[in-house]
């Protein structure tokens, strides 16, 4: 089998709930369908606020695995 790992940081909107870039989070996981793996498992860790204008940071690492 073959496998990739990528991270992708979500940012929380200063205004409002909700991540301001899940579209980024979308065209990974698109990307890498494109190219023939499935997302295999996806894990979440918050890294706190990054300032006084920035939310909270959530980084997502996925796993992704070769379609046979």
């Amino acid at each position: 089998m073959s496998y990739v790992v990528l991270q992708v940081v979500l940012k929380e909107k200063f205004l409002g709930t909700g991540s301001g870039n899940l579209t980024e989070l979308e065209g990974a996981i698109n990307r890498q369908a494109a190219l023939g793996y499935r997302l295999h498992t996806i894990t979440t860790s918050s890294s706190g606020s990054k300032g006084f204008a920035g939310g909270d940071r959530i980084q997502a690492t996925m796993v992704f695995e070769k379609l046979p």
